[in-house]
């Protein structure tokens, strides 16, 4: 990788520890404003980029609220990583709206799934009211912004690099 999308990748994941310290009231958990700088950074950057951001800024994140599902953040960082690259890849392919609907969907219904399973059924119901209110501001902030933004990777140097 070259220096400028390593730069790129390190605000990215910044925004997404800055976005943690932005909480939203959840029963269980702590759901932030963490994920929409992957978003964008998987439609500025690229998918694999922006699923990196994920990975980092959630375990940042987890560690920014104190940690307190422990070691299953390093699930959490897993699915997050995977959504984060569907929205990219369906985003760049013309399919925006869609890549909302399933990062919405993945985000808050989907990924707490294992946690039936891990912890129990009352867990799941208690997160996901917080987790969709959650997915749903992330993905409208990464949905608003990626068209104001996208001039800054629209050279023909920054469009090279990225792909690589």
């Amino acid at each position: 990788m070259k220096g400028k999308i390593v730069s790129w990748l390190a605000m990215f994941t910044a925004l997404s520890v800055v976005g943690a310290v932005i909480k939203i009231p959840a029963i269980i958990g702590t759901v932030a404003l963490d994920a929409f700088p992957a978003l964008l950074a998987a439609v500025l950057l690229g998918s694999g980029a922006g699923a990196i951001v994920a990975v980092f800024g959630h375990l940042l994140s987890a560690v920014v609220g104190g940690f307190p599902l422990g070691p299953m953040h390093f699930l959490i960082a897993a699915e997050m990583a995977l959504l984060v690259w569907l929205f990219g890849y369906l985003y760049k392919n013309s399919k925006k709206v869609l890549a909302s609907v399933l990062f919405i969907l993945g985000n808050s219904i989907v990924a707490p799934i294992p946690f039936i399973f891990i912890l129990n059924k009352g867990f799941y119901l208690a997160i996901v009211p917080s987790l969709l209110i959650g997915s749903i501001i992330n993905s409208g902030i990464a949905y608003i912004a990626i068209p104001r933004l996208s001039f800054l990777f629209s050279n023909p140097f920054m469009k090279n690099e990225a792909n690589q």
